[in-house]
């Protein structure tokens, strides 16, 4: 019985059921403060409100969006079919990550049969990471998309032995394309490494499938170029705040202190971590497979298939490339996470191959502990943000938007560190504190919000304010409350 376990069609629906509950509920509240979720917020709202399509302002009028503009598109097209901002933004990531799962659990089911597939299904889907970036309003989920979908055809084409077409090679254009107007040429990271790495090493056999021509990562690069260079020659400030701060700046001295550098091995222990219990398993089956062979790691590599090279060779050369990079964050890593995945599930199905039937007991074993930590740290994360109040400001704005509507108020917000504070309250930017002294006193606005460490200044200039109401304070974050003020 415990054989077909994994191949039973119930489990799936099952697996698959828990994995969108997951992948909805971990980010609850949902909220736009951390891991600059406002800036990605606030490129698609500018895009829908005042028709900026291909460079946005940051939230406090004084910055640009960074970022190229396809996840905006995304989410902009989301709202105009549901007219909702919060899952505009969170429906995209949501939708790709729903695509990678299913792509795995296709793409290895048929290259390995269903408890292959089923693996490489609940391995993507139950982990510290994924559930967490899955409805996270940031570009991760897309580029990891996209990467994955480029590394897909390529371990198809090696698995197949089959050539390159014409258009196999229009379809790579089209995905590199995506990838740099999702979030520039950090695409090249996560798959040029391995696609090279593996082309000289299979050069001068019949396996050499991985390089599928120079013009798609040239065409793709000056599609990208020109989007900088119409911003360097036409938007302000553009080629100081993206091109030298956004960009070089991850690469140079200038980094230190403007991103977070890191340690050259950061992402290693973060990737065990997050990546559990499937890291361990990952680690635990080659250490298996090496002790099989004499601890030869040359008779391993004669003897492993070209497609599970790739899938070594796509994974590791990311790794590698992106520890190079001084500026690290976790989230930055996730790319790496589907072909890693697939490795998993090949490296089973080769031992299920090799009669080892106590593989599937392992494998199930492992996805039920895979599926507890998963469900434990999103309901620790549940708790935690409603116990902390994150949703805070999002409930304030909300109850600003209800009160201003009921009595016909004309309303603005003075800014501090809380760029999603606009966004709560549907206003294009914050207010500079003289500009809202000024409005007031001229009778262009009814109410303001103020962070509350500042109400006794404001009650000063705005003759006849009175203090309505304040946001719930936040737990463990050191930022000011809002008081909404009104005449």
């Amino acid at each position: 019985m415990t054989a077909n376990v994994l191949e039973d069609r119930r489990m799936l629906w099952a697996l698959a059921g828990l994995m969108s509950i997951l992948f909805a509920v971990t980010n609850l509240p949902w909220e736009l403060d951390g891991y600059d979720q406002a800036k990605q917020a606030w490129t698609s709202y500018e895009m829908v409100t005042e028709g900026h399509w291909f460079y946005q302002r940051t939230s406090d009028d004084q910055g640009l969006a960074t970022k190229p503009p396809l996840t905006g598109w995304m989410s902009s097209a989301a709202f105009l079919v549901t007219r909702s901002w919060d899952i505009a933004w969170r429906l995209p990531p949501f939708l790709c990550a729903a695509a990678i799962a299913f792509l795995l659990l296709r793409s290895a089911s048929r290259a390995s049969g269903t408890t292959a597939g089923v693996i490489a299904f609940a391995a993507f889907g139950f982990n510290l990471l994924t559930p967490r970036l899955a409805t996270l309003v940031r570009s991760d989920m897309p580029l990891a998309l996209v990467i994955f979908a480029i590394g897909l055809l390529i371990w198809e084409r090696i698995r197949e032995r089959a050539a390159w077409s014409a258009k196999d090679r229009q379809i790579m254009f089209a995905l590199l394309t995506a990838g740099m107007l999702i979030k520039g040429p950090i695409i090249y990271a996560f798959l040029l490494p391995g696609v090279v790495v593996y082309h000289f090493a299979f050069r001068k056999t019949e396996n050499a499938k991985a390089w599928f021509g120079s013009w798609p990562w040239i065409a793709s690069l000056a599609i990208f170029l020109v989007w900088v260079i119409a911003g360097c020659l036409w938007v302000p400030r553009f080629y100081e705040l993206v091109v030298v701060r956004e960009f070089l700046a991850r690469f140079g001295e200038m980094g230190t202190h403007v991103h977070r550098a890191q340690p050259l091995f950061f992402y290693i222990p973060h990737l065990l971590h997050k990546f559990l219990p499937w890291s361990v398993v990952l680690i635990a089956l080659a250490i298996i497979d090496l002790r099989e062979r004499g601890w030869s790691f040359r008779t391993a590599l004669k003897e492993i298939s070209p497609e599970t090279i790739w899938l070594i060779c796509w994974s590791f050369g990311g790794l590698i490339v992106m520890s190079v990079i001084p500026s690290k964050r976790v989230d930055r890593i996730f790319p790496i996470i589907p072909p890693l995945c697939l490795l998993v599930a090949t490296q089973a199905a080769q031992f299920l191959r090799n009669g080892r039937q106590r593989t599937i007991k392992w494998a199930v074993a492992t996805v039920i502990v895979a599926v507890l930590l998963s469900g434990g740290y999103a309901g620790g994360r549940i708790a935690s943000g409603y116990g902390d109040h994150r949703d805070a400001l999002s409930i304030f704005g909300r109850e600003v938007r209800h009160e201003a509507t009921t009595n016909n108020w004309r309303y603005e917000a003075v800014g501090s560190a809380d760029e999603g504070l606009p966004l709560y309250l549907t206003r294009p930017h914050f207010l500079k504190a003289d500009v809202a002294i000024t409005k007031w006193k001229d009778g262009e606005i009814d109410a303001l919000a103020v962070p509350a460490n500042q109400v006794l200044d404001f009650t000063r200039e705005l003759h006849g304010a009175k203090r309505r109401f304040e946001s719930v304070p936040r737990k463990n974050l050191r930022r000011a409350n809002y008081v909404l003020l009104t005449r």
